[in-house]
């Protein structure tokens, strides 16, 4: 876990600094992890496997670590990313009325998380894109490396902290439009609650599928808020629950469906995921309130497989 105590709700509004402070955080425990000995700093290096060169051993390393790595070059380590975020109406709940650290909506975790994740991809030295979509492609940015480029995008993030959305979801036809502007192979990370209305869920796990294309590495972070919209625990007393892509509102108790609603969308959560670890899509669950370790874990494990 990611200690956030020291972190202040105001600096929410400086997206820069906060996800540095998560990330150095977040390295300072992957001394205890099982990342020990990886170097988020120097992305020249990587374990030795059986059977290579020794060539390029870096023995200076094994004498610190005990371990054996191998001194890659600057042209082999940079890597191309590409984060896109789902900026739909249902992604701005829960209803907040100030974006803080530890009171986050949807697409408010989402825009923290990919700061930090550009934070590490900085160090890294590797490039990053953007894109964002509801009803409409809202933003694309092409993947590359330099200062200006990601303050760009950090901008585009911190917009979706203080702008609201009533836009409906058209998750497959954006994912087929991204899908085929990223050409060249890529570590994609895709934010989003994978609520849908009036779309056939077999059109979405193909646009999962298209997103695969050219051999990229594809990351679903599925995004949600836990206790409500997955255990849909609220105290047993008569509500209006509206929902925000359509305004359809019911008026209901909620423990009397709680058991069913939870069963159902525990049906569809396990689909999903079975769904993506059949198109080799990595699949992982993240509840907002639960900080940004999973996401940041989650970025070592695919840089790995990318290398």
């Amino acid at each position: 876990m990611i200690d956030l105590s020291n972190i202040q709700n105001s600096e929410i509004k400086n997206l820069e600094l906060l996800a540095r402070q998560i990330v150095e955080g977040f390295i300072t425990g992957m001394h205890k992890s099982p990342f020990h000995g990886f170097s988020v700093e120097f992305s020249e290096h990587k374990l030795y496997n059986k059977g290579e060169s020794t060539r390029h051993i870096d023995w200076k390393l094994f004498a610190k670590t005990e371990k054996l790595y191998t001194k890659k070059y600057e042209e082999e380590t940079n890597l191309r990313c590409h984060i896109i975020i789902d900026n739909s109406a249902s992604m701005h709940y829960p209803v907040v009325k100030e974006q803080q650290i530890n009171q986050l909506n949807k697409v408010g975790f989402s825009a923290v998380a990919s700061a930090c994740l550009m934070e590490v991809l900085k160090r890294q030295r590797d490039a990053v894109g953007l894109s964002i979509f509801a009803d409409s492609y809202q933003y694309y940015a092409p993947e590359k490396g330099s200062d200006r480029h990601r303050k760009i995008i950090l901008h585009q993030l911190e917009n979706l902290l203080t702008r609201s959305s009533d836009a409906k979801t058209q998750t497959h036809q954006y994912l087929h439009e991204i899908a085929e502007k990223i050409h060249r192979r890529s570590l994609i990370f895709l934010f989003t609650d994978m609520f849908q209305t009036n779309i056939n869920q077999q059109e979405i796990f193909e646009a999962l599928r298209h997103l695969k294309h050219n051999k990229h590495e594809v990351v679903l972070f599925h995004t949600f808020d836990m206790k409500t919209e997955l255990n849909f625990d609220f105290n047993n007393t008569p509500k209006k629950f509206v929902d925000i892509e359509t305004g359809e509102e019911v008026n209901l108790f909620a423990q009397n469906i709680q058991e069913k609603y939870k069963q159902m969308v525990d049906s569809y959560f396990k689909k999903l995921k079975n769904k993506c670890l059949q198109y080799k899509i990595d699949y992982v669950p993240v509840d907002v309130k639960q900080g940004f370790h999973q996401v940041l874990t989650s970025y070592f494990l695919s840089r790995q497989k990318m290398l």
